[in-house]
């Protein structure tokens, strides 16, 4: 923003909040243009003009939440009978048939649920893995964009692909992979037309082959490779269960991080899903390398997979952030749930003393945005950008609650009541302001019975 722009901005006051999660801002925070301009600590007044007050004590002030790992195309498969009950490969046999059906209607509706979902829960930042691309799907990233730029949220999205299909040995069908060439060439097409630099940014693109166990050694080299040239992020499942580690040693002679790094992945610029099964000694090089992992509790509860073992990660200095992970496994976009069962979980690995919900909410905020490589979010100081989640605590669930901060893990938040990217309310009074909930459902709900034979 130019001085000028900066000297014109309307200066927002955000007044008095019942708890905040940052220090010397008892009296709240000021945001001018996108960015968050003052804190205003206890016993003081905001130096400088006001041009409007918002009333914030009967809310809990949390930075953005940040969601750095999901599918968004997966809010169509919800609770679907034939993927209930299922760990991970057998869950993905199931599901594989019913994603080869998905069309670019179908993935517009996808897409804008989970969006909403994740905005209403205190969301203003998150990435999504898109790998799966049938006939006639191929531009299923400008979907994305489109969507999110349509609700004003801030994205990172991986450009996923798989070139391994049942033929090859791999999981997939074969009418949801691409070509090594076609997916390189759609990479640097993205980067090219959609990938925002430098601090502020609202979309960024990311390159994701979805796993070891779906694209081919040359694939995860290449796009290594690629992102280097065009310098931009990388995202991959790895260690996630069991069954992956049995797979890399059986194919490749070694673990799943090994792999990786003899394949140019261990960077700064890598963030890994889920990292479940990676051992005690790993940890220092995936430190050491600069590597993040974002971790996904619920999903890792429901199909069984086992328990990052986040403490350990950060005890050896590993980023840690925090993912949904799809709906279909997951079933919901709720960030806010998911950082209280990233908490409990980690509370039951680690014991009740050693995790707080300052941690957790860390992992969700600061943890993600380093996962992002994004210094410019992630925490309420001067000079980040004005992305804010606002929680009231009316509803039941809250009532005697005496640590408003802590309230909003330990009693189980769900909603948020306002939610602010780049300085703009995006979610006021717990509504998104011009979307059609109802309308949305039903053509999700419609969408949803026609991807499964249903309809």
């Amino acid at each position: 923003m130019t001085e000028a722009a900066r000297q014109t901005s309307p200066r927002l006051w955000i007044k008095d909040p019942l708890a905040i999660l940052a220090e010397g801002a008892e009296r709240g925070i000021v945001v001018e243009g996108t960015r968050i301009a003052a804190l205003v600590p206890k016993g003081s007044e905001p130096a400088g003009r006001i041009d409007r007050r918002f009333d914030a004590s009967a809310h809990v002030v949390l930075p953005g939440l940040i969601n750095t790992h999901h599918h968004f195309y997966q809010t169509l498969t919800r609770a679907l009978p034939a993927a209930l009950g299922k760990e991970l490969f057998p869950w993905l046999k199931a599901l594989y048939p019913v994603w080869a059906r998905l069309d670019p209607d179908a993935l517009g509706s996808a897409v804008r649920v989970a969006l909403a979902e994740l905005l209403l829960s205190g969301c203003t930042t998150t990435t999504d893995h898109h790998y799966v691309f049938p006939k006639g799907l191929e531009r299923a990233i400008d979907i994305e964009v489109e969507a999110a730029k349509s609700l004003g949220i801030r994205v990172t999205l991986t450009r996923g692909s798989m070139n391994l299909s049942e033929k090859d040995g791999g999981l997939p069908p074969d009418a949801v992979v691409q070509d090594e060439d076609t997916i390189l060439a759609d990479c640097a097409r993205l980067v090219d037309l959609h990938h925002q630099r430098g601090p502020g940014a609202m979309v960024q693109i990311a390159l994701a082959p979805c796993s070891p166990f779906s694209v081919t050694q040359s694939l995860m080299r290449r796009t290594a490779e690629l992102a280097e040239k065009l310098e931009v992020r990388l995202h991959t499942h790895l260690a996630e269960t069991n069954d992956e580690n049995a797979y890399c040693l059986e194919k490749f002679g070694c673990r799943p991080l090994d792999y990786l790094e003899q394949n140019g992945w261990a960077s700064e610029r890598v963030w890994l899903a889920h990292g479940v099964h990676f051992e005690p000694g790993e940890f220092a090089r995936l430190a050491k390398a600069g590597v993040s992992v974002t971790h996904c509790p619920c999903s890792n509860q429901y199909l069984a997979s086992g328990m990052c073992k986040v403490h350990g990660l950060e005890q050896a200095g590993v980023n840690v952030g925090l993912g949904v992970d799809g709906s279909a496994s997951n079933n919901a976009s709720n960030l806010i749930q998911e950082v209280r069962a990233a908490m409990l979980l980690q509370k039951l690995q680690y014991g009740s003393s050693a995790i707080g919900h300052k941690d957790a909410l860390r992992w969700a905020t600061q943890g993600s945005a380093g996962c992002l490589g994004r210094s410019d979010l992630g925490a309420i100081e001067v000079g980040r950008q004005a992305d804010l989640a606002l929680f009231k605590l009316d509803e039941l669930r809250f009532a005697g609650a005496t640590d408003p901060l802590a309230a909003i893990l330990v009693c189980g938040a769900h909603r948020a009541d306002r939610v602010m990217v780049a300085g703009t309310w995006r979610v006021e009074n717990g509504v998104i302001p011009g979307l059609d909930l109802t309308a949305l459902i039903a053509r999700q709900n419609l969408a949803a019975k026609r991807l499964a034979g249903a309809a």
